[in-house]
């Protein structure tokens, strides 16, 4: 591995999982976690993985507002299911179900 700070801590947050290969055969493989890929990635130097690491400090600051004002949270939902086409009355009466 070719960072550092990553190979020093890649026993604590990788998981050895047998896997069979595209040659058919099992192969031991380095997993993780989805918390431990992100925690991969932030420590990644590279302006490749940049706009992941400005994605992830997006979503971590919309989240943080979600706590301080939950009406965020139940909007973004909102937005969410508009955008994927949900008919409005379908989403209101979600939203009733939930409050």
């Amino acid at each position: 591995m070719k960072y550092p700070l990553l190979d020093a801590n890649w026993g604590t947050i990788c998981t050895l999982l047998e896997m069979i290969a595209p040659d058919g055969k099992v192969r031991e493989t380095n997993c993780v976690n989805v918390k431990n890929a992100f925690r991969i990635i932030q420590s990644v130097p590279s302006k490749k993985a940049e706009p992941f690491k400005q994605w992830l400090a997006q979503l971590g600051h919309e989240r943080i507002e979600e706590i301080e004002n939950p009406e965020l949270a139940q909007n973004r939902v909102k937005q969410y299911y508009e955008m994927k086409g949900y008919p409005k009355e379908w989403i209101d009466k979600q939203q009733k179900i939930t409050n």
